[in-house]
């Protein structure tokens, strides 16, 4: 595809992207080859997910740090939240304030209320922030204030999940391959053959629906595979033990394995074991408790798919933010990564002995391995080191 220069073709094109969701646009092209193959194969991409160049590849911000960052939470209720705001407050914010470069983070939360979060992010707005970030959110419903705060010189970053507004940056690992390599892991774990429940997280949501997407896609192509249940475990471990539970009490019959999206494993191994069932495979992300589990049994499964770390998620999103701030210029719509395998050998090293399956905290990949500077670097026109920066 031949490059365009001329910025308002560009954003032409993120809008039309945005709408159609189809078409990958030249942002995605100034990727490195290796990078669009891995992530950005249209077979393994949401069709809605925003690919168009970014409306901030030019953009300056409306004065110089300290910024002050909103944070427009739409759920604070499991544990991926909370190890969430643990990074944000316990590292992110004390360590960027000490570089000179943030005033203040102001926090709000939703309780996955549109209108709530649509309120919040336009108080944030009229006080004045610099930069919004968003998380988990309704694809769709936050697009007019996203648009609002374009026009007022304030970018909006979505962390984990995408907005199919052109004028947010969106951030996370890509669910939909992710969601594939969930529904592939546990095909082949359970002899390609068997009877399996799918427990989505919040349907409606952009990551919810592109993991669930994935992995009954990957499903699909094993013919011995039934998927005999889909239950919503809304990413809460109590929500999905509950669920999981209601399902099994009344479908008797026999259950090979189980597709579960993070931060609803614990939940889901807890339901197991109280059924009184074989513990079946079941797919496990990243809280400690359920590694735990599979650190004291370790023939249970082969391995584990870390698809949204949470500490890191936001430390991306963060990075994506301070970058854009510093008018480095984002190159597309949406930045993302790979979900990271782990196996029983990272567990071990990770994991002690000792550990606790009731833990409701979560294994840290650590940005470098995830995301790291130099991979974050071909993202964007004019890369630097973010901590750097002086204005």
């Amino acid at each position: 595809m031949k490059h365009v220069h001329d910025f308002k073709v560009l954003a032409l094109a993120g809008l039309m992207a945005a709408v159609s969701g189809a078409a990958f646009a030249t942002g995605v092209d100034e990727l490195p080859a290796e990078v669009r193959a891995r992530l950005y194969s249209t077979d393994m991409m949401d069709p809605a997910q925003p690919l168009g160049p970014s409306a901030y590849r030019d953009w300056k911000p409306k004065k110089g740090p300290p910024w002050t960052i909103g944070y427009a939470s739409s759920y604070a209720g499991n544990t991926w939240r909370a190890a969430v705001m643990d990074r944000l407050q316990n590292e992110l914010i004390p360590k960027w304030k000490k570089l000179g470069l943030i005033k203040e983070v102001i926090v709000t939360q939703s309780n996955l209320k549109d209108a709530t979060q649509i309120q919040q992010m336009r108080q944030l707005i009229d006080q004045g922030v610099d930069a919004i970030i968003v998380c988990c959110s309704n694809p769709t419903a936050l697009n007019q204030t996203v648009k609002l705060a374009y026009d007022k010189g304030i970018p909006t970053f979505s962390a984990t999940g995408y907005l199919t507004s052109p004028y947010a940056v969106n951030s996370s690992a890509n669910f939909q391959l992710g969601g594939f390599q969930l529904g592939t892991w546990l095909a082949e774990e359970i002899g390609k053959k068997g009877n399996v429940l799918v427990v989505e997280g919040i349907p409606g949501t952009s990551a919810s629906d592109s993991q669930d997407r994935g992995v009954k896609a990957a499903l699909a192509k094993y013919p011995g595979i039934k998927v005999v249940g889909s239950v919503a475990g809304m990413w809460t471990d109590q929500v999905a033990q509950a669920e999981v539970q209601k399902w099994l009490a009344t479908n008797p019959g026999e259950l090979n394995g189980v597709v579960i999206q993070s931060a609803s494993e614990l939940g889901g191994l807890r339901a197991l074991k109280q059924s009184g069932r074989k513990m079946v495979p079941i797919t496990v992300g990243g809280e400690l408790g359920a590694l735990c589990y599979w650190r004291k049994n370790p023939k249970y499964i082969s391995s584990a798919i870390q698809a949204w770390p949470p500490g890191d998620d936001m430390e991306l999103s963060w990075n994506i933010m301070m970058r854009t701030l510093q008018g480095q210029g984002p190159k597309v719509q949406s930045v993302l990564v790979e979900p990271v395998k782990l196996s029983y050998a990272d567990i071990e090293k990770a994991v002690g002995a000792d550990c606790s399956e009731d833990s409701d905290k979560w294994l840290s990949i650590g940005i470098n391995r995830w995301a790291s500077a130099a991979n974050l670097d071909a993202y964007f026109l004019r890369p630097a080191d973010p901590e750097k920066f002086k204005p």
